[in-house]
């Protein structure tokens, strides 16, 4: 029985291995040891981690109290006082600390490459065994892996290493066939799937973003005497449309080109983008900078670039003339009209970087914004009588400064709200943010009505223009959606503006949110069995940053919360808990990727039955069971979008329903 327990489970590690379901088995950490000698009877340890993209290991540091931070990396040797002994601790590359906002500690983690030196000093080199083992974790921006131990062993007279393994035995692999389950349903449901943010939606914002740039006082009046100048001084009609169409072939090459230098950052550090939109002191800048943009729409100053910029390039635009001309005549443009358009560019920088695209995301948003300023020049240049059509500049113009002001504004404290829940201050609770947004769609009515003034506005007119009335009453409607949140009910989730306040548990009210779970899975399918209930499997770790975000910004949500709390068995499984196992459940483990994995810890035995059950080792990763094994919906990962999350759960609940009534 025991031989076929074995090539039982031999025959699942390959199929592991070649199965397309093993593909969300990750191993994204390749080491190489050797030895080189120094001098005389020292020799040094040379452990070199190639990590792939995206992904990060952490220092032998240890960052706070046990379970406060993430897992630190250690080096364990067999020295002795008879072959060698270690000269001083494992040495690591001298990295500056990143604060981590979920474990609020300095960390320090390393990308691409590293390499760990170990020094040592041979006592007696015959028959010298060095044997080298190394328990590391690995995590990117969406997931950890559990932690892995490997060992090497090392021959002093050749450098080289190699993967120190066991004999496996039918001992070592009886306690695999416990944690194996017997799974239904796993070909119903698509493995889940990463979630990638659409370019094109961020181009078409970006889109949006040029065109309320034409409607300001710094870009509209350019239109038509621009189009005019070049069909007026073209040596024919075709001449000035092809010099026309090239003009806006230039402004929007010019805004794809200002995002270049961030891709550049993005190639050097793929998590340079998200260090600054996490960065304390550039959010507080950013926030800075918006709210001296909106008082200078507000009319109170004028921002602009040196003068001495926008007379160069136009008098090099004058002189040089031809291709190179149009050019430096659209760089003028880009600079003179940038008191209008900056605050909109400053507000698709800040976005980009804040979301997981980085700087392609804002290469697309550039694009789209130097679009929609380009079309107007083209466009009106092959149908000139459509600039008959154009509204005459005035008054209004201000009034999309303005307009603009109070949305700046209300983006600013956006920033100054990410650096408070970075250093949790406290400053902005999620209630006092919505009341400033209030304040601001107040304002903004007021003004559109007449009853607030600025210092560039007209005479007051007697009618409120249709605009102004249009986008007041609009504004009247923003703030009576946004009044419920400063309650403390059902209706506080503002649903269509996820992202943009502070999370619900980062609120003036205490929301009771807190919820209690199981860490056995046989204890939790017992349970539910009594209860009747479906089981929701938490595989989770201590040091896993996404677990701590989904349990504090999706589980606190209230619908979410009481989903979980009182539909489902929540069983939470730590696959990097270090208690150890008693002696007589520790045991081997084949590992898809090849090897053996030696599972001493509890941590060691939930990470192998993730692995083994549903052919994924990353956390945190979520199922939905019933008490017969039957798969209610396909897992997840790291979900941060909470009505996908929701409808996730209410799936499940009604999958266990239509199961549990069974065939009619």
């Amino acid at each position: 029985m025991k031989k076929t327990t074995v090539f039982l489970l031999l025959l699942l590690s390959i199929f592991f291995s070649n199965s397309s379901l093993a593909q969300d088995y990750l191993d994204p950490v390749k080491w190489k040891v050797t030895v080189e000698k120094e001098k005389d009877n020292r020799y040094n340890i040379l452990m070199t981690a190639t990590i792939d993209e995206g992904w990060h290991t952490y220092s032998q540091k240890q960052f706070g109290e046990e379970f406060e931070g993430p897992i630190p990396t250690e080096f364990s040797y067999n020295d002795s006082e008879t072959t060698f002994k270690l000269l001083g601790p494992t040495s690591e590359p001298d990295i500056t600390p990143v604060y981590d906002p979920v474990f609020e500690l300095d960390v320090v983690y390393f990308s691409d490459k590293v390499t760990f030196i170990q020094p040592i000093e041979v006592i007696n080199s015959e028959g010298l065994k060095i044997t080298a083992e190394v328990y590391y974790s690995v995590c990117d921006e969406e997931k950890c892996l559990p932690p892995e131990t490997k060992t090497f062993e090392l021959d002093l007279a050749s450098g080289t290493s190699g993967v120190s393994s066991e004999e496996i035995t039918s001992e070592d692999l009886d306690i695999t066939v416990a944690l194996t389950l017997d799974l239904k349903g796993m070909d119903r449901f698509e493995p889940a799937e990463k979630e990638e943010k659409g370019l094109w939606t961020i181009f078409l914002l970006g889109f949006l973003g040029g065109l309320i740039a034409l409607l300001t006082p710094c870009v509209f009046p350019m239109i038509p005497l621009t189009v005019s100048f070049f069909t007026k001084s073209a040596k024919n009609k075709q001449n000035g449309i092809a010099n026309a169409v090239m003009y806006g072939a230039f402004i929007f090459l010019i805004y794809v080109l200002l995002s270049l230098p961030f891709h550049l950052l993005d190639s050097l550090d793929p998590e340079i983008l998200n260090s600054i939109s996490t960065n304390v002191t550039l959010n507080v800048i950013f926030f800075t900078i918006f709210m001296v943009f909106a008082f200078s729409f507000f009319g109170y100053y004028e921002i602009t670039l040196p003068q001495s910029w926008s007379a160069k390039m136009d008098s090099k635009a004058t002189s040089i003339g031809g291709m190179v001309g149009i050019f430096f005549m659209a760089l003028t443009l880009a600079i003179v009209s940038f008191s209008c358009t900056g605050p909109i560019l400053g507000s698709l920088l800040g976005g980009s970087l804040s979301s997981d695209g980085g700087a392609m995301q804002l290469t697309f948003g550039m694009g789209g914004f130097g679009l929609a300023l380009a079309l107007p020049f083209a466009l009106f240049a092959l149908f000139p009588n459509w600039l008959n059509s154009l509204p005459r500049s005035g008054g209004w113009l201000n009034t999309v400064k303005v307009v603009l002001g109070f949305i700046e504004v209300a983006l600013a404290f956006k920033f100054l709200s990410n650096a408070d829940l970075v250093e949790h201050w406290g400053l902005l609770k999620r209630e006092i943010f919505i009341a400033i947004w209030i304040v601001c769609a107040l304002g903004l009515a007021l003004y559109l009505f007449g009853f607030i003034r600025f210092p560039h506005d007209g005479p007051k007119t007697k009618r409120i223009p249709k605009g102004n009335l249009l986008v007041g009453i609009m504004s009247i409607a923003f703030l009576l959606y946004l009044t419920p949140g400063l309650t403390n009910t059902k209706y506080a989730n503002l649903k269509l503006l996820s992202g943009f306040p502070p999370p619900l548990f980062y609120s003036l009210y205490d929301k009771g949110l807190e919820m209690e779970s199981i860490r056995d899975f046989d204890e939790a399918l017992e349970l539910a069995k009594a209860s009747g209930k479906p089981i929701m499997i938490d595989f989770t770790g201590w040091a896993c940053v996404n677990c701590r975000k989904m349990e504090e910004q999706v589980w606190t949500i209230p619908e979410i919360n009481k989903i979980i709390s009182e539909k489902y068995v929540l069983v939470s499984l730590y696959v990097d808990d270090r208690e150890e196992l008693p002696e007589d459940q520790k045991f081997n483990f084949l590992k898809p990727t090849g090897g053996v994995k030696k599972i001493k810890t509890v941590g060691d035995k939930w990470a192998t039955f993730q692995t083994v059950n549903f052919k994924n080792n990353s956390q945190p990763y979520y199922i939905l069971l019933d008490t017969e094994l039957n798969l209610l919906n396909k897992p997840v990962g790291y979900t941060p979008d909470t009505e996908v999350y929701r409808v996730w759960l209410e799936t499940g609940l009604e999958n266990f329903n239509v199961e549990s009534k069974g065939p009619n």
